[in-house]
């Protein structure tokens, strides 16, 4: 059984990749389509909702992928919310001259307030879907996808060497002005040998007790948060992770 963990693999990444670059295809149309492209996604949202509601009662491998696809359809949509401007925070500008600690700590988080009440609404009722469930994956699908976007956003804050400004749309721009670049800060190392923990504990164990079910979901988490950890390896490395992406943002404005 130890194969089956290639499938997952495979799977996540493919997904990771793809649903990136849509996102940032569709936030770089013409913004005259904005709200056509928000209300889709609200639909896509209530469905991928009640598909996690069905699959977390479901403990097979099938109930797995759904549950995970369906996580990343409701982190998806709070992703485009942003980028397109809907969900963003109370500040929408520049970082005021001259202001620095917790002042301008403070300021950065009021641009995006708003998107962080949302997260955690999501996350709310993610965990009531999932308070009993059999399977669990989506949630903690939401959860890993929360916590190292939460490390990428304080990372981008205190310093990194690439922050992707190219991703945002013009009338996101402002928030580059509260990253700084650097080639390294205090916090980044400890996010890195924590993300390193988590990956070791949560790889698939094969054992004979161990059901297809349990060793596809493993995959999937684990699969997730090394790509995290790629993803946070691309803030401070010298290479242009946005080429992954081109396809998707090169139309953008």
């Amino acid at each position: 059984m130890t194969y089956l963990w290639i499938a997952p693999l495979l799977f996540t990444i493919f997904i990771w990749w793809l649903s990136t670059g849509l996102i940032l295809k569709l936030h770089s149309l013409p913004r005259s389509s904005y709200q056509a492209i928000f209300g889709v996604s609200v639909l896509v949202l209530l469905l991928a909702l009640w598909g996690l509601k069905i699959s977390s009662g479901q403990a097979t491998m099938a109930g797995a992928y759904c549950s995970f696809t369906c996580a990343i359809l409701i982190w998806g949509w709070q992703e485009l919310a942003f980028l397109l401007g809907y969900i963003t925070g109370s500040r929408r500008s520049e970082c005021p001259m001259g202001v620095s600690g917790l002042k301008r700590a403070w300021y950065a988080f009021q641009t995006i307030n708003y998107h962080e009440l949302a997260l955690v609404s999501l996350g709310l009722i993610l965990f009531f879907i999932n308070i009993d469930a059999v399977n669990q994956t989506g949630f903690w699908t939401f959860l890993i996808l929360w916590g190292m976007r939460q490390s990428t956003k304080i990372n981008v804050f205190l310093g990194v060497l690439n922050f992707n400004e190219s991703f945002l749309p013009q009338h996101l721009k402002y928030l580059v002005t509260y990253f700084r670049r650097r080639a390294m800060n205090l916090l980044m190392p400890f996010s890195i040998l924590l993300s390193v923990l988590l990956l070791v504990l949560i790889w698939p164990q094969f054992t004979g007790d161990t059901s297809q079910f349990e060793m596809t979901s493993s995959a999937l988490l684990a699969t997730l948060l090394a790509l995290g950890l790629l993803e946070h390896l691309f803030l401070i490395l010298p290479f242009p992770s946005e080429l992954l992406w081109k396809w998707g943002y090169k139309n953008n404005h």
